[in-house]
Order: structure tokens, then sequence, then C-alpha cells
């Protein structure tokens, strides 16, 4: 479906990659990852036809129909919000204003044209497509009375689920998505996960939100080290894949250099004597014919995250009481009462529109209640990250190091410096204007400027918006060693479910309050209604235990079947212990190879036959030994995996 060979991208003296060369089918959906600024984006740009590549070429067959989800596109306010998505399918949509235009023409109509109208038309299910946008749009929460009401009654994050809904409905061969779940909540975002779960095409999604990578993709495009790189699986097995690829090269080269060493001390020692002339110079011709590979930099950045309290805070943090508040004639918090006590880590979760955020604000006070009280308790010292970091990071002109400066002036340079370069503030980049940054490099510094006034109280709306995969995994590690209390809202399921240890899910008649983790709480309501169909999950589950034995059970197996799976998940153990245990023996034996090489007189005294042999040996030990590391990887997956029979 796409194909690339040898493509690349350079800005100056700076290689974004090179000798980029892929084949990516239809079928299959590619995350591709990478750190802020590898250079995701750009990779996707060219294969739109937005941006040229610096080398190389790539293909995409002529009759493909491709759609793109940019994050710097707008849409016209005042153009009708069902006009615009069905616009996302332009074969149709033109075939349909030029049929429109023409039955409303005074005198004779080309009957022959409107003809082959209704051929495109039909022949591209152009009927149903005030059905499917209708259906795309009520899936990304814009309820149908608001379809044919123009694009400007929506806010800004609504908008952009219309733009997502215009390439998501045009009936695509090749879909790319720059990250599609931005400014979308956890409901939508499983539905968007369902639908592109059924696509055909191939699809190209940019995503830092790594549950919906790992529940949509099959394939990982890893942007890094000068090139992208295809691993097969989502990106939770990509990341291992990839550790296990850079490590077992990494013990390759040094295996390399501890030969080369080794035949340089023989050298060194015996290469004198006229007696070991020969053999000096074979070893030198031997060193010559290593080759030691060089392995690039890593282009990954993982920030040092590190927030910690001055004092603890009171038992009772904060207490919400009766809050209300509404916008005109919209009521987003009516009657809302809410305690957090110290210690704990609370996520506000649902859908948006609901009031999450208000409720943040105004704890804050950065917003007044329409009713209600909001009480800090004894000693909190609050520091919070808004969604919009406009908020707190006002001035424009100001640079990070005047800005840390001003919340510590006691302290000096080396304290400021290194204070950023713990979020990568590194050199010049202190003195970048706050109105230059990038999103992620704004939510770094916010983290910075929080961690220096050392709250107990941390209040996080979105923190990992714009933030890359591995500045997200470095957040959750310091918030699960701090020490003090956390409020945050989120979307990101994989973030709240490392983090949080009470979840309070926001719906319309109010606040649901789960003590306990995201895992209790999914355990709690007897499913993920976040993740599925509620009804349709506790039906298949009744059907299940009403099941008699020999029966379909839950996941349709008979008895039969399941009783495989069992036995299957009972001889796991001892299958990798055995995979383990021959990856063991046939390392050893190749050591035992090496150390007979490294003899200086087995050259001398084997037969030919027998040095023929071993060289053999030695060359298929290293396929038989990354066959074997497979096989046990599998196996450990499958070990990992959760059972179901």
């Amino acid at each position: 479906m796409i194909a690339t060979t040898n493509l690349a991208k350079e800005y100056g003296a700076r290689t974004l990659f090179s000798e980029v060369s892929l084949q990516l089918n239809a079928g299959s959906r590619y995350g591709l990852v990478g750190a802020n600024g590898s250079g995701k984006t750009t990779f996707l740009k060219i294969l739109a036809g937005d941006e040229e590549a610096s080398a190389g070429t790539f293909t995409i067959p002529k009759r493909a129909r491709v759609g793109v989800l940019r994050q710097d596109r707008f849409l016209d306010d005042g153009a009708v919000i069902l006009d615009l998505v069905m616009r996302g399918d332009a074969i149709v949509w033109s075939a349909l204003e030029e049929q429109h235009r023409l039955m409303e023409t005074a005198g004779d109509v080309d009957a022959g044209r409107l003809a082959d109208l209704e051929d495109i038309v039909a022949a591209h299910d152009g009927y149903t497509l005030e059905a499917r946008a209708s259906e795309i749009l009520e899936g990304l929460a814009i309820p149908t009375r608001f379809h044919r009401s123009p694009l400007s009654t929506l806010s800004g994050g609504f908008k952009l689920r219309v733009l997502l809904a215009q390439v998501l409905v045009g009936g695509v061969n090749v879909l790319l998505l720059d990250e599609p779940t931005n400014h979308l909540d956890i409901l939508t975002i499983r539905w968007l996960e369902k639908f592109l779960a059924g696509y055909t095409g191939c699809a190209l999604i940019i995503s830092h939100d790594q549950r919906f990578l790992d529940n949509v993709t099959t394939h990982t495009l890893d942007v890094d080290y000068g090139t992208l790189t295809l691993y097969t699986g989502c990106y939770s097995k990509a990341i291992v894949e990839k550790a296990a690829t850079r490590e077992r090269a990494e013990v390759e080269i040094g295996r390399a250099e501890e030969e080369i060493a080794r035949k340089r001390a023989w050298v060194e020692k015996f290469g004198a004597k006229n007696t070991k002339a020969t053999q000096a110079q074979s070893r030198l011709k031997q060193i010559e014919k290593i080759e030691v590979a060089e392995l690039a930099d890593t282009s990954r950045r993982t920030p040092n995250f590190r927030v910690v309290q001055a004092r603890p805070s009171g038992k009772e943090v904060l207490d919400i009481s009766g809050v209300s508040k509404a916008y005109g004639e919209k009521v987003v918090l009516r009657n809302v009462s809410l305690v957090v006590r110290r210690g704990e880590r609370v996520a506000i979760i649902g859908p948006n529109g609901l009031g999450k955020s208000t409720l943040l604000r105004i704890a804050v006070e950065r917003l007044a209640a329409d009713a209600g009280d909001v009480k800090w308790g004894h000693e909190a010292s609050v520091g919070y990250f808004p969604q919009d970091h406009r908020e707190v990071l006002a001035a424009a002109d100001a640079t990070p190091l005047e800005l840390i400066e001003a919340l510590t002036p006691s302290e000096g340079p080396t304290f400021w410096r290194g204070e950023l370069g713990r979020v990568l503030f590194a050199g010049a980049d202190v003195m970048k204007t706050v109105g230059l940054l990038s999103g992620g490099e704004a939510a770094r510094l916010l983290f910075a400027l929080i961690a220096v006034t050392k709250p107990n109280v941390l209040v996080l709306d979105e923190p990992t918006n714009h933030l890359d995969l591995e500045s997200i995994h470095a957040l959750v590690a310091a918030l699960k060693s701090y020490a003090g209390t956390i409020l945050f809202v989120s979307h990101d399921r994989w973030f709240v479910s490392e983090l949080a240890t009470r979840v309070v899910e926001v719906r319309p008649n109010g606040l649901e309050d789960f003590p306990g983790s995201y895992a209790d709480y999914l355990a709690k309501l007897g499913d993920d209604h976040l993740d599925g169909d509620t009804v349709a999950l506790r039906a298949k589950a009744q059907k299940s235990a009403a099941a008699p034995e020999g029966k379909a059970g839950a996941a349709g197996d008979s008895w039969d079947e399941q009783k495989k799976k069992r036995n299957r998940v009972t001889q796991l153990p001892k299958l990798r212990d055995k995979a383990l245990a021959e990856i063991e023996k046939a390392e050893s034996r190749k050591r035992e190879i090496e150390a007979i090489y490294a003899d200086a007189e087995f050259f001398q005294k084997a037969s030919r036959a027998a040095i023929d042999a071993l060289m053999a040996e030695a060359q298929a030990l290293g396929p038989h030994i990354d066959a074997l590391i497979k096989e046990w990887e599998a196996l450990e997956e499958e070990l990992a995996a959760p059972v179901r029979v």
C-alpha cells in the first residue's frame, strides 16, 4: 500500500532520519512513535504530500484515497457541521453537489451526465454518506441536535472532533492520523479504538497514549537512531523487542571488542618472537576482518521529574461542599461535594463537558463557584498544573531561567540551571522565551516551576498532554514516589491505572466515588464500561455463568477446548524453563568454541575437517540462539497475558 525507499529528511546539518525503506500494508495499523521533535509528524507530512523528502522516494497507489488528520488545520466556523463531515468523502460530495446544480439548472438537463453522477454515487455507497457522517459524529460525542448547526456552536476541542470525523468518513484506503486522541475523553477514545479496529485500509497513527496504541496498532514504527524501525506488535511489545535488540547488539560489540583485545594482547606478547611471527601476522589480519558496529545515539531523552514536599499537610486536605457552576444556561456542576485526604492520589475521570476542569479551577480558586464552599486543610500548599499552560505561564516574553529565579530568589545560577536541566532545558534553552516553547517544553517547564515550590498538594489537569511517552513514564515514576496528595484529571487510561489510589467518575447526575485503584474501580463495576459495551459484556458474562459443561463458554470454546487451554497454562512455566535452559546450553557451547579459537595452538594441531566443522557449528549457533530467545519471549508474553478459559 505504501512503500518507501531510502527516504531521508534533513534540516540543515540536522538529520531527522535516513535510509528508511519500508513496506506498509493494507489491513495493518502502524503506531508511529518517538521523542518529541524526532520526526514523526515530518514523516507523516512527507507521505501526505505536505513536505518534500531530502532524499529517497515513496509510492502510494494512484487510485488509493488518502485521509489525513493534521494538527494545524482549521475549518470554516460558518459551515454546517454535517456538511463539513460529508465533505470528507470528496468523490461522493463532489458528485452530489454537481447533481444538485444540474437539477436546479433551468432548461434542458444533461441526462447523460446525471446518469454518470448516479453511477459514481452508487459505486461509492454515496446515498449512505449522511447516515455514516451522523453515526461518526455521534460516536465522537457530538449529538444529533448539533449536526445541522454551524461549526461556531462548538468549542475548540469539539471542532477538532469534526475534523477527525471528516477524515474518518471518507472511505479512504490510507489513514494518516496525527494525535487523533487529542481533546477526546475516555469514552470517545474507546469509540475511536473500535472504529479503527474495524478499518481495513493502511493506517499510520501518531499518539502518546500508550493504552490507545496497545489497543489499536498491529505494528510499531519507531523513530530513533536516525531512522525508522518496524516492529511487529503494539507499543508495549515493540519497546521490549527494541530493548532486547539493542542489548544483543551491545553484547555482540562487546564480544568483538574482547576478541580484538585478546588477539592484540597475544600479538604484543608473542609478536616479537621469530617463531611466532607468522601467527602474529595471522592474528593481525583476523583483527582487520572483525567488524565492530557503531551504534547510533538514541533521540530519546527522559526528564528527571522530582517533586518533594517542604512539609506534610493536615489529614483532611480539601473539602468541596455543595459546589455548583453554570456557564449561561448550561449547568456543568450541580451541588458537588468531595473530601480529599492526605496521601491520596485521586483521579477525576469522565466524559468531556461535565465540569472536570471547572472543578479543579474552582478548587484552586482560579474560578468562582456559583454556590458552595471550598476549604483547604491545615498547612496545605498547592502546586497547580492547568490544561492550558498559558494560565500560569502568562509572561510570554519571560525565559525559563527568569521564571525559576523569580520563584527561588535566594538560590543561585547553579541551582536554577540544575533544576531546569532535570527537565531537559540545557545551555541556551534556558534563555528561550516562553512564547516560543513547544507544548512539551512548556509542560516540562511547568513541572520544574512546581517542583521548586515544594508543595504538599498537586492539582493536575491533563498533565500528560504534549508529553512524549518517555516523559509520561518519567512523570508517573516521580508522582508515585511523591509523598503528598494528588488530585488529577486525565483521559490517559494507562496513566490513571498506574497512579490512582481513588477514582472519582463525573457523571451527568453527579460524582461516583470509587475508593481504590483503577483496577479496583473496574472490578467493582464488573467490567470496564469505558473499554466496551457494558450491556453486551454483562449479558455475555451471565450467559457464560449459565453455560453447562460441554457447551460454549465465555470465550465461545467447548469444554474440551477450555481443558486444552488449562493444560497449556499449566505447561507454560515448564516450557519457559526448558527454553531458558536451551539458551544457556547454546550460549555455553558458543563460549566453549570462542575459548577454543583463542587457543594459539588449535589451528596448528587441528585437522582442516575439524576446523571447518567447528566453524560451521559456530555459525549455526547464532541463529539457533536467536530462535530460542524468540521462543522464550513468546512464552513469557503468553505467561503474562490474562488467562481466559
